[in-house]
């Protein structure tokens, strides 16, 4: 005969309980309580009965209430814009390393680029009494966090500051690593470089567009308008930008594409042409290395920003009171041979 037809069908989010194990093994509570948190004063056959008790049901021991009565919930929060993006993977794992060797859970979700996304994952993981959070944060105003940090929970933002808030934060050297770019295409003999980038709206965005027009200037070379395209990643979005900055009579001889997504988009456009074009990348990406030619970027050691996020983390978990702290990694030109490819006209 099945559970269901004794009328003791499964019932799913109903989870046994230490009444249901004492039940099952005829002993107290308090019994139940001694053998599962390992304390003394239980003999042996009795030990024993609770245990098979436990296992016959499944039982778990519920951390939540005795570790809500220490304060902290042993877990924290990572907000990523997107878990897909390949960038995020080991930022993710450092981050998830880092809390484990404190003995603390990692719960995250992704905002989907989106500021009230944003806002509703972070509430509800501090609903859920989570002890710290790591944003990399969609929205331009963080005020909603006020509340929550005042009332202890820890936060540090990674790859964006925070927005009308102070706070901890983690950044990759963007404008230093645009800089370096755009100033290996001119060093390469190119004056007509186009920039495509992300949102204008996201910090990191701007940052590399700043590194771009200070390494022109530097040079000494104009900046057409026309060069530049700031806006969705989305390949339709990035083949147009390309197509305008390659017509006319005075096209550009090299592209600096902002992020891996525009790359990828870039290095299929560009694969469509009878010649190959300069091109440099910010982020590395998979593949990149094994396309021909081979991508030169400019490299984001994510796992350091995650690792040393988490660290700031838990220093502050660990009661360390000192102001808001910056913390900027630097990034790593990979010359790989579409960076080295001459203009055309030379």
């Amino acid at each position: 005969m099945t559970d269901t037809a004794r009328g003791t069908a499964r019932r799913y989010g109903t989870r046994p309980t230490m009444k249901d194990v004492a039940a099952r093994a005829g002993v107290g509570l308090k019994t139940v309580s001694r053998v599962v948190n390992g304390e003394p004063g239980v003999t042996p056959d009795t030990e024993r009965r609770v245990q098979e008790a436990i296992t016959t049901l499944g039982f778990r021991r519920n951390d939540s209430a005795r570790i809500l009565r220490k304060g902290r919930t042993a877990s924290i929060g990572l907000v990523l814009e997107d878990l897909a993006d390949p960038f995020y993977g080991p930022l993710n794992r450092a981050v998830e390393e880092v809390a484990r060797s404190h003995g603390a859970l990692l719960i995250n979700g992704s905002s989907a680029e989106d500021p009230a996304r944003e806002q509703e994952l972070v509430l509800a993981l501090c609903a859920r009494r989570v002890d710290g959070l790591v944003i990399i944060p969609a929205g331009d105003d963080h005020r909603y966090l006020e509340p929550e940090i005042a009332a202890g929970i820890a936060t540090v933002f990674v790859d964006r500051p925070a927005g009308r808030i102070d706070a901890d934060v983690v950044l990759s050297d963007s404008f230093g690593g645009a800089r370096e770019a755009v100033a290996h295409l001119i060093a390469h003999g190119h004056r007509r470089i186009g920039f495509i980038g992300d949102q204008p709206r996201i910090h990191t965005a701007m940052e590399r567009l700043r590194g771009y027009r200070t390494a022109m200037a530097e040079a000494g070379l104009p900046v057409d308008a026309s060069w530049v395209a700031l806006g969705s990643t989305v390949p339709e979005r990035v083949r147009a930008a390309a197509a305008a900055m390659l017509a006319g009579p005075e096209p550009v001889t090299a592209l600096f594409s902002g992020n891996n997504r525009v790359t990828v988009t870039a290095v299929r456009i560009l694969g469509e042409r009878p010649r190959p074009l300069a091109l440099v990348g910010f982020d590395d990406f998979e593949l990149a290395d094994l396309v021909s030619p081979a991508i030169t970027v400019v490299a984001q050691d994510a796992a350091r920003m995650g690792r040393t996020a988490a660290g700031l983390l838990f220093r502050r978990l660990d009661g360390i009171e000192e102001p808001p702290r910056r913390v900027e990694i630097p990034t790593r030109l990979i010359t790989r041979g579409s960076g080295e490819i001459p203009p055309e006209d030379v």
